[in-house]
């Protein structure tokens, strides 16, 4: 975080060299947008600020685009249009009701079996399993999947977290697990789509295959591509602001009090501040169609942008006091679901729907709920993710640790 505030008063982006990673395609380097301003302006200027040939970093290989496809976060209009139109068409408003449910059922039975269990890791008995089971639920995914779904998700995780020291062989680990992951999400969506395009039923699998947009169809390679975005970046986003929210409520207890104070008036709110706050995706990256001035720096044709919304989201010409937790700030435009443009995050609405949900239950069952000590953190710098988190059912008010009233932002925060 330090290091983003000195980028920040730099007059320009600052070119940063990519590090060679084994069996990983690296480029050759990024500018670093750090500003809240750079964010916004790159990702409302897709015409120039491109999401092919790929948005994440590593990228992936060529020839597994050719068997699997292009994913949508890959792509720019009009097919990038196209599959969000035709996806749109999925969500009704009967779907979106029936989706508040069962995202409520999902939280409420996590929290009863929580009870039952008792203090653990809160990432795998509460945080990861909310997520898993809503899109699951929604999708139409038998629940002896899930437990399979939760595995792979955590599989192409850790593929963004491949660095420079690891090595040929963890290098193959890692790519290894990301495709075995890849592929066994496609083979159970090829059979579900198959048979829902024949049997429809009332989920969104049957209804993407058989919704319409201007006479166009989701083949089921389309479907693929909107399952891997879906299930990665509605799970383990979601699984991660949800850990995050926890901690910070235990760091920062005077805000939990106001939040209990009145739950639905001030909720909204709340989920808006940790996303702004922890900033579960760290960056996106762009990659220029041309030559192009950004505050007076020249960014060449086919050079690379990294949009830092962690830094975005807390830069203090935006942001009054950002390091500090507010869930009463107002306005918030953070960046946390996008800075806007075509590429604004699909599925904003199901993750405050989740968020709302499991603290809606955690916290009028469990008053006392806490999270305890230090978190695990993914080592990532595209997923600002954490793996595991213990926490407790003690009582109300544990407060901050002693490190949290030291650094107010959370420790393990990639830079």
């Amino acid at each position: 975080m330090a290091v983003f505030a000195r980028l920040r008063e730099l007059d320009g982006p600052v070119f940063f060299a990519e590090r060679r990673v084994p069996l990983v395609r690296s480029g050759a380097g990024f500018h670093a947008l750090v500003r809240h301003s750079d964010v916004t302006e790159a990702s409302r200027n897709p015409g120039v600020f491109s999401s092919e040939p790929a948005a994440t970093c590593p990228e992936t290989p060529p020839w597994v685009r050719l068997v699997l496809g292009t994913p949508m976060v890959d792509m720019d209009d009009p097919g990038h249009a196209r599959l969000r139109r035709i996806v749109a068409c999925a969500f009704t408003p009967r779907r979106l009701a029936r989706l508040d449910e069962l995202i409520g059922l999902s939280a409420g039975r996590i929290a009863r079996e929580m009870a039952v269990q008792g203090p653990g890791n809160f990432v795998t008995q509460v945080a990861g399993r909310l997520p898993v089971q809503a899109i699951g639920a929604m999708m139409g995914i038998p629940g002896r999947y899930h437990p399979m779904i939760a595995a792979r998700v955590a599989a192409m995780t850790e593929y963004s977290g491949a660095r420079a020291d690891i090595g040929r062989p963890g290098a193959l680990r890692l790519l290894a697990g990301h495709l075995r992951a890849t592929a066994a999400f496609r083979r159970l969506l090829l059979r579900l789509g198959r048979e829902r395009r024949h049997r429809p039923g009332d989920d969104l699998i049957s209804a993407l295959v058989t919704a319409e947009a201007g006479g166009e169809r989701l083949s089921l390679r389309d479907l693929g591509s909107f399952f891997d975005l879906l299930l990665v970046a509605g799970t383990q986003t979601t699984s991660s602001a949800i850990s995050h929210g926890l901690r910070l409520f235990t760091c920062f207890p005077a805000q939990r009090e106001l939040l209990m104070s009145d739950f639905e008036a001030r909720i909204g709110g709340a989920v808006e501040e940790i996303v702004r706050y922890t900033s579960p995706i760290i960056q996106f990256r762009r990659t220029l169609t041309r030559d192009y001035q950004m505050r007076g720096h020249a960014l060449a044709k086919g050079g690379k942008v990294a949009m830092f919304y962690l830094s975005a989201n807390h830069d203090d010409t935006v942001f009054d006091r950002p390091a500090e937790f507010d869930i009463t700030r107002h306005p918030n435009p953070h960046v946390g679901f996008g800075g806007g443009g075509p590429h604004q995050c699909i599925g904003a609405h199901l993750a405050r729907r989740e968020m709302t949900a499991i603290f809606r239950e955690l916290f009028t069952r469990f008053p006392g709920i806490r999270a305890v000590g230090e978190p695990e953190m993914l080592l990532s710098n595209f997923d600002n993710a954490i793996t595991g988190l213990r926490f407790d059912l003690g009582r109300a008010g544990g407060g901050p640790t002693p490190r949290a009233r030291r650094t107010q932002v959370p420790e393990g925060e990639p830079a």
